[in-house]
């Protein structure tokens, strides 16, 4: 059908979806994508002049007045809503196609609001983008659901109230620019919490024995543990508390000692002293995993394929979009029929009928807050596809996502695996004192059938716990009975510690987040992107480690704002959006009780939180002990750690320690900076005194300028170390009043060390040459300065606005004129890379003027003037040319002229092709006018 009245406007989010959607329709439609949100509430400063001084003015939500929100077309999204009401002037319909989901429903009601259409509109939804699902989504299409509608608008306005009224008490008292948030800051102090845990972690050390055991007459050997001295059981990693203390109740904790007597005890043993006590077998069966959802594909995502929550959801989009897998977004664990007979048809295609159980398997999702409104994500369609049918299609990262998402699909109707688990105990008589009689333990399973772990297996968090397990699992035991002799072949002791908290892992932290009913699927990745961004947590490996402006921030909150980062209410929280999502609960009356409060139940609301703050000790706040008179202390300027009682001086009663002077005693406390890359735990009261020390032996008088008379010293900063000078405090100027007057402080030079430069080792003359940078090398021929720099990315020369990068930092002391010169003359480099100094200076060129030199190109040496290259001939050497074959050169070069390239002629040619099909547009926009 031609473009015109009658043709039906599609509104899908993204893009990527037009194409395919477009193609399973047909022409009567057109396909057009919204990019997203097109409206949101502005920032109050991007208000009209008459409403920032009206109720709109705080937060762009009025909240005396049923908390009516102002909503703005996007500046980057007006030309795009523009066009969208040119097609839908020559629309006969309009479907709104985003996606089903409280976020697409809004985007969905947001366009209605925004195109106000004059033509019948229907709602479209699908799971998949597959011809069947769009064209059964097309012809079943409803209305825009206002409830789910009425829960994203709530979601959004309680982020705002959030944000606006807890972000500006942060500035306040720990640091401008921070931001607090909903659910970010819960998962922040999650994250504290563990740190926490692991600062408190006392480690404790245990030893048992291992030993190889071998039946008499027999050479099969197996490995044991022991297990148990004299009726006790030995203590293990869980018996000990995390203060160290042991814990477990008639358990016997073994030291090296007597591990070590017991194990030479074992090998000395005679005939006979050894022997089975025990056996036990047990049938093996395991189950498959439910299919994946949001949070389990982000974790097993992170686990087997190393990628981040962000990542792995930004590849799940582009697999959906191309019609690969259904929604992501999603924390159902179900499948449709259609699905259930296409996985369990596969596995008995690939794996046999015996793989398959009688009947399809459903999983019910057991986390808090979980919503059956979505299937769990799947590869799309009725009959999937095979990793091995879309390898032509897919690549890297899409192919790896998409094969795991078919195993573990498929590998959810498979039948159990089954074996069976033995368990055996023996003992051996020994002589040693209290450890007369000890008890080993060896178990192994053995998988009979495989079922199905033949198409996949499950990730685990712990991987030291995943390699014991397999580790169990392909250890066969031989054939014993109770009473069976055994001879010693091995004994040796092993020592153990305890390990503290594992940090979260963006996978664990999503499963917890999920566990605790906070946040959503679709915010998992948004969120742990978030704090990073901020700085309240980076990654040191896969580790996710708090900041200790984190710290700061997460105490803050948790003792004047306790129930906004409490996990209960939190989770509550969403409990109540999913109630005003199902109709069961109005929005303005939720929010009036979160932002006022509840009278009948005295529960303040948010605005008297933050009216009701009291006096807030900045200093307080972000001072976090360590013990032994230490603290880390959250400045302006990053974190650094200070002592606060002196070394000499009773932490108890502030007196001086016997034979201690008061001269040696500082009057002002010690500091020193804390570098990034040591994590909170690490932090201990010995390693805070050794930077305190350090920072002592670092801040040595290199001697005093002779130019200025001030002291020049080195230290140890946050960013490495560095040297700079002693200014005199200024002599106090008084008002007219009497009062001292505000005077800014100046600012002393300083300058950062080299990478080959030591801190121990720096003298006063290398010192005044770093703080006399940048240099002036000098100018050019227009008069323009040219001057040698340290920037953030290295060395480079500064001529105007022309910068150049230099080889190394030695350069900008040493580096002429007409070096700097000759360097200018090259054509400049795309992207980092270094400039490179010239082979040979062979002078200035009798026809141009400029400086000749000798450079090392990509196709070989070459002669340059900046204007023009000549490559240098087989016969000559760069060490050795003379100016005048240099000149001679450069004068061929110039009578040659400018090469013509049959490439440049072929690009000329491809741009002129591309022009040609201009002819046609005309002649389909006429059509389409006519």
């Amino acid at each position: 059908m031609a473009a015109g009245k009658g043709r039906k406007l599609v509104i899908v989010e993204s893009p990527g979806k037009v194409k395919s959607i477009a193609s399973y329709l047909g022409g009567d439609y057109e396909v057009e994508a919204s990019i997203g949100h097109i409206r949101d509430l502005p920032n109050p400063s991007e208000l009209p002049a008459e409403m920032k001084k009206g109720p709109f003015g705080k937060f762009a939500v009025d909240v005396d007045h049923g908390f009516e929100p102002y909503y703005v077309v996007d500046a980057d999204k007006r030309k795009k809503v523009a066009e969208l009401k040119r097609k839908l002037k020559d629309a006969s319909e309009l479907y709104l196609a985003t996606d089903e989901d409280r976020e697409g429903e809004a985007i969905a009601w947001h366009l209605l609001e925004a195109l106000k259409p004059r033509v019948p509109v229907k709602r479209m939804v699908f799971h998949e983008i597959t011809r069947e699902a769009i064209q059964r989504a097309v012809n079943d299409t409803r209305e825009i659901d206002q409830d789910l509608v009425d829960a994203q608008e709530t979601r959004r306005i309680l982020d705002r109230l959030y944000g606006y009224e807890v972000s500006p008490v942060l500035w306040r008292k720990v640091r401008q620019g921070l931001s607090a948030g909903r659910v970010q800051s819960v998962a922040t102090r999650m994250v504290v919490e563990r740190e926490r845990e692991r600062m408190a972690f006392v480690r404790a050390s245990y030893w048992d024995v291992e030993g190889d055991f071998t039946p008499d007459g027999a050479t099969q050997q197996f490995t044991a543990r022991l297990s148990g001295v004299d009726g006790a059981r030995v203590a293990t990693g869980r018996d000990f508390a995390d203060d160290g203390r042991l814990t477990g109740r008639n358990v016997v904790h073994v030291d090296e000692a007597l591990a070590r007597r017991i194990a030479e005890a074992c090998l000395s043993v005679g005939q006979g002293a050894t022997r089975v006590t025990d056996v036990q077998e047990k049938p093996y069966t395991r189950r498959p995993s439910a299919p994946f959802t949001t949070s389990t594909l982000q974790q097993e995502a992170s686990r087997k394929l190393r990628m981040s929550s962000k990542n792995s959801m930004r590849v799940a989009q582009r697999l959906y979009e191309g019609g690969f897998i259904t929604y992501m977004r999603t924390d159902s664990t179900t499948l449709s029929d259609a699905a259930l007979t296409a996985a369990r048809s596969q596995a008995r295609d690939l794996y046999g009928a015996e793989y398959v159980p009688d009947a399809p398997r459903r999983y019910e999702k057991k986390v808090k807050n979980a919503q059956e409104a979505h299937e769990a994500i799947r590869p799309a369609g009725d009959r999937f596809r095979t990793p091995a049918m879309v390898a032509g299609q897919l690549r890297g990262e899409d192919y790896a996502l998409y094969e795991l998402i078919w195993k573990r699909t498929v590998a959810s109707q498979m039948a159990d695996a089954r074996g069976s688990t033995a368990t055996v105990k023996l003992s051996v008589d020994t002589a040693v004192e209290s450890a007369r009689q000890v008890e080993f333990s060896a178990s192994g399973t053995v998988i009979t059938f495989k079922g199905f772990l033949a198409a996949y297996e499950e990730g685990r968090d712990d991987e030291a716990l995943a390699r014991a397990d397999a580790a169990a699992e392909e250890r066969r035991l031989p054939r014993l009975s109770s009473g069976v002799a055994l001879q010693v072949v091995r004994a040796e002791a092993d020592g153990h510690e305890t390990a503290p908290p594992a940090r979260y892992t963006e996978a664990t932290l999503v499963k917890a987040m999920e566990e605790k009913g906070i946040g959503r699927p679709s915010t998992y990745a948004s969120t742990i992107g978030t704090i990073q961004d901020r700085g309240y947590v980076y990654s040191k490996g896969q580790a996710l480690v708090p900041t200790w402006l984190a710290f700061a921030v997460t105490r803050l909150l948790e003792e004047h704002f306790s129930e906004l980062v409490d996990y209960e209410f939190t989770a509550s929280m969403e409990e109540d959006l999913d109630r005003i999502a199902g109709g069961e609960l109005a929005r303005v009356d939720w929010l009036k009780r979160f932002y006022f409060g509840d009278e009948a139940s005295t529960a303040e609301g948010l605005k008297e939180l933050v009216d009701d703050l009291g006096e807030i000790d900045a200093r307080e706040i972000s001072t976090i002990p360590l013990g032994d008179g230490m603290v880390v202390r959250v400045g302006r300027y990053g974190p650094y750690v200070e002592e606060t009682a002196p070394h000499g001086v009773d932490l108890e009663t502030g007196e001086l320690a016997a034979g201690t002077d008061a001269a040696e005693v500082p009057t002002t406390p010690r500091r020193a900076t804390i570098n990034d890359d040591i994590p909170p735990d690490e932090m201990t009261p010995a390693r805070a005194r050794e930077l305190l020390e350090a920072a002592a032996d670092d801040g040595k008088v290199l001697g005093r300028d002779p130019e200025t008379g001030r002291e020049i010293i080195a230290r140890a900063g946050r960013y490495g170390p560095y040297v700079t000078e002693v200014l005199p405090e200024p002599e106090p100027e008084l008002t007219a009043s009497g009062k001292p007057k505000k005077v800014a402080k100046a600012k002393p030079r300083t300058a950062s060390l080299f990478k080959d430069m030591d801190l121990g080792t720096i003298d006063l003359e290398t010192a005044l040459q770093l703080l006399s940078l940048p240099r002036v090398v000098g100018t050019d021929a227009d008069g323009v300065e040219i001057t040698a720099q340290n920037g953030r990315y290295g060395p480079y020369l500064k001529k105007g606005t022309d910068s150049r990068s230099l080889q190394s930092e030695q350069q900008l002391f040493d580096i002429t004129l007409d070096q700097a010169l000759a360097i200018y003359a090259q054509p400049k480099q795309r992207g980092r890379g270094a400039a490179t100094a010239p082979l040979k200076e062979l002078g200035e060129d009798p026809v141009s003027g400029k400086p000749v030199v000798v450079k090392d190109g990509r196709f070989g040496a070459y002669v340059t003037d900046g204007e023009t290259n000549a490559t240098l001939r087989k016969d000559d050497d760069p060490a050795t040319i003379t100016p005048e074959r240099g000149f001679e050169l450069l004068a061929e070069k110039r009578a040659k002229g400018p090469t013509t390239r049959k490439r440049a002629t072929k690009k000329t040619a491809k741009r002129a092709t591309k022009k040609a099909p201009a002819k046609r547009a005309t002649k389909k926009a006429t059509t389409k006018k006519a």
